[in-house]
């Protein structure tokens, strides 16, 4: 009974300890990458299968009747104990490759008779435990290949740079002979005693019908391998990241192959032109929106180790620049606060110290909401974000779980929408593909929303999101509004310096939204379909700004080639249980008033039904001619005609006219008649509370400062004033040029109807 417990306990629970490679393979089961073991093998982890041409040739030539006996061969033993008795010294072993497992199994143990019925023991102990094709993939899994090879698999990338499943027969064979002495012989070393052992072994195969003649005589000419090959390195950042959690493990991910291989073409095609600039970082990301699997991972370009090639940055915080602009629309829309097309201010512009600018230096009075963003402007979306409120707007942010937007609404101001909040490109991809899905969803499910729509998106290719329960209720964003925020984002949005982004666009439609943060540190560009998100991110790793680091001419044009790659897509359905189709005022976007003059009808979100009506039309009544405005105090109330006007407050009149050539002022009131309505006047130049630098010209005299104001009336003489002091008068065009004194002054202008207006400055040296 002790020899019966003995022999049940002698073979430990796990026969093998040693560290192993980590591998990924790609949702179709191919190496994307590995990192050597720990020990310095490259021993992957055990497989699940063995290839069946290796099978054949490893029991043909190891141990033909591996399924016949019960760990070991008598007739194996005895011969070999003759052999080497004749011969005076072991020559010959007589293993199973049931005992070659236990001896692999027991490192370091001398070939000694004890030895070996230690190892007989064991292996009938093995046969009892494990199933023979468990002990086979025991064997083919540890067994060595020469060198620093351990396993079928790794051997199969080392020496012949393929999966072991698409090895020749030659190729079998080879792989097949080499345990039997991996030290003596192995690619490279002793080509001579490889190439007999191999075609002994293949005329073998020959001769038992397992391959045709054909076969045979293309085999036998078929090279070795000379040395061994670098495992491929297609996705190493994606392998390093996992390697972090699933060290010494073999993990499938979601990562389409061909794709990785052609985005990392085009990735090193636009690392080498970026170079040139001094540009060498780049970083993309394709997620499925339907899935929610990452297809593609490039942490960072083939740049060097100076320039930090060892750094993913699709998880390294960066500033944000314009790509959080269609969150601030769709927060918007989402609250009732704006219609699509709602007519915004964008006019010079101050808040404190803070005086946002648009790229191109320019003011357009007003612009639609949707076109603000889709031209990235910046100083509507500063005023938007300070209609809307930052604490408002903060709160969607963190719902959609922007981890490296860390500190609160304050810290980051006002400047937060245009780059002042640093995130991630996994992050921000994440939040446009739920939106995406968000809208698919709520097409696909009676108009209902999952309520885990926001959720990680996974690198596993096993892994099936779970999006949470179908209810009523939005999870961040109502569909509607995010229909509308792409819809903006689908429009072109060309590069503001020139007209070259007509060759960019795609045959296909596709929402998307560039970002460049100050100082040219940091481009973006991420784009959505129906099915899928891309996201790019361009710059240097360490922070370095380069002239000319602007999303739409460095980050877009690899987004769009990395769209090329990728399955067309339809656009999305409009999701119409969200949205309420409603008159619209042409001219301001907003719902129409009951005097609009030219309307549309157009879906707008359900909360926009909030929104107030068109503030911009007013009536005002006009004389048989329409060339002046009247009243009762001058003209019969029988020659009055009314008509609606779209007018504008003068400082965005003065903007809205220089690019809208058929906007026109309300005609003046005509001289007999008494004025009843309120003029109104705003600065143009300089702002409230603002700084100035007077500059010299060459001989050394200081520059005077003109003063500009906007006024409703431009008819009206305006008095000006410094300091209570009177320095003169203007009409129609109100610019006064004055020389004042370093310091602070308070300028106040007067108009002939009494109306007054104030601004304090300092002039500074």
């Amino acid at each position: 009974m002790a020899l019966i417990v003995v022999y049940y306990f002698c073979l430990p629970k796990q026969l093998f300890k040693d560290p192993t490679a980590t591998v990924i393979t790609s949702n179709s089961n191919e190496l994307l990458g590995a990192l050597i073991a720990d020990d310095g093998q490259w021993r992957f982890p055990q497989s699940d299968s063995i290839p069946e041409k290796f099978k054949t040739c490893i029991l043909l030539f190891e141990d033909d009747y591996f399924y016949k006996h019960p760990g070991f061969n008598p007739i194996s033993i005895v011969k070999a104990l003759k052999q080497n008795i004749s011969s005076g010294e072991i020559k010959r072993g007589g293993s199973t490759i049931t005992q070659q497992v236990i001896r692999l199994s027991r490192k370091g143990k001398k070939r000694t008779y004890l030895e070996k019925f230690k190892e007989l023991i064991l292996a009938t102990r093995l046969e009892l435990r494990h199933s023979k094709e468990d002990i086979l993939k025991l064997y083919v899994s540890h067994a060595p290949f020469g060198g620093n090879v351990v396993g079928i698999d790794a051997a199969a990338w080392r020496y012949f740079n393929r999966n072991a499943s698409d090895l020749s027969w030659a190729e079998s064979a080879t792989l097949a002979v080499l345990p039997n002495a991996p030290s003596l012989i192995y690619p490279g070393k002793n080509q001579e005693r490889l190439l007999k052992k191999r075609n002994r072994l293949l005329k073998k195969l020959f001769e038992n019908g397992t391959i045709g003649e054909l076969t045979y005589n293309l085999s036998i000419v078929e090279v070795l391998p000379q040395k061994p090959y670098p495992l491929p390195q297609i996705a190493p950042h994606l392998l390093q990241k996992i390697a972090k959690k699933d060290k010494g493990k073999r993990v499938e991910t979601s990562i389409n192959i061909r794709l990785q291989e052609q985005a990392n073409t085009i990735v090193k095609q636009h690392y080498n032109q970026l170079k040139q600039n001094e540009i060498h970082n780049i970083s993309v990301l394709v997620l499925d929106v339907k899935t929610r699997k990452v297809l593609s991972y490039i942490g960072n370009s083939p740049t060097d180790k100076k320039h930090q090639n060892h750094v993913d940055i699709i998880n390294k915080p960066r500033s944000t620049g314009s790509i959080l602009k269609p969150f601030l629309y769709a927060s918007m829309l989402d609250a009732g606060d704006i219609l699509p097309n709602t007519l915004v201010p964008d006019v010079p512009t101050q808040f404190g110290s803070y005086q946002p600018e648009n790229f191109n230096k320019e003011f357009d009075g007003a612009v639609p909401a949707d076109l603000a963003l889709s031209r990235s402007l910046n100083v509507p979306a500063v005023r938007l974000l300070q209609s809307f409120g930052l604490d408002r707007f903060y709160q969607y942010l963190k719902q959609l779980n922007l981890k490296d937007v860390k500190y609160n609404a304050n810290h980051y101001g006002l400047s937060l929408i245009l780059g002042g909040a640093e995130s991630n490109l996994w992050d921000l991809c994440k939040s446009y593909s739920a939106m995406a899905s968000t809208i698919n969803h709520f097409n696909a499910n009676s108009s209902q929303y999952y309520s885990n729509e926001f959720c990680e998106p996974t690198l596993s290719n096993s892994a099936v999101i779970d999006f949470g329960q179908l209810n009523s209720e939005k999870t961040i964003f109502d569909a509607a509004s995010i229909y509308h925020t792409f819809e903006s984002m689908k429009q072109v949005n060309r590069p503001e310096e020139d007209d070259s982004w007509e060759y960019y666009d795609s045959s296909q439609d596709i929402a998307w939204k560039t970002g460049t943060s100050f100082g040219f540190r940091d481009a973006w560009a991420i784009g959505v379909t129906q099915d899928y998100v891309v996201g790019v991110w361009v710059g240097n790793a360490d922070g370095e700004g380069r002239p000319g680091l602007v999303g739409v001419q460095t980050a877009a044009p690899i987004l769009f080639d990395v769209f090329d790659l990728l399955p067309k897509s339809d656009w999305f359905g409009k999701p119409y249980d969200e949205m309420l189709e409603v008159d619209i005022c042409t001219k301001s976007g907003y719902r129409a008033s009951s005097i609009c003059d030219e309307t549309s009808k157009s879906f707008i979100q359900l909360s926009g039904k909030k929104t107030s009506p068109c503030p911009f039309h007013k009536l005002i009544h006009l004389d048989n001619s329409e060339q002046f405005q009247v009243n009762a105090s001058c003209e019969a109330v029988s020659n009055i005609k009314s008509k609606a006007w779209f007018t504008l407050p003068p400082l965005q009149a003065h903007y809205y006219k220089t690019k809208n050539p058929f906007y026109k002022e309300p005609p003046p009131f005509r001289s007999d008649c008494e004025e009843q309505s309120t003029a109104k006047m705003e600065f143009i130049y300089p702002s409230q509370q603002s700084t100035i630098f007077l500059p010299k010209d060459f001989d050394g005299k200081t520059n005077d400062l003109i003063l500009k104001i906007a006024h409703s009336k431009p008819e009206l003489e305006l008095f000006w004033y410094v300091d209570e002091t009177y320095v003169g008068k203007t009409k129609d065009i109100h610019d006064m040029a004055i020389l004042p004194r370093v310091g602070e002054h308070t300028i106040t202008v007067v108009d002939a109807l009494g109306n007054e207006l104030k601004h304090k400055i300092t002039i500074s040296e």
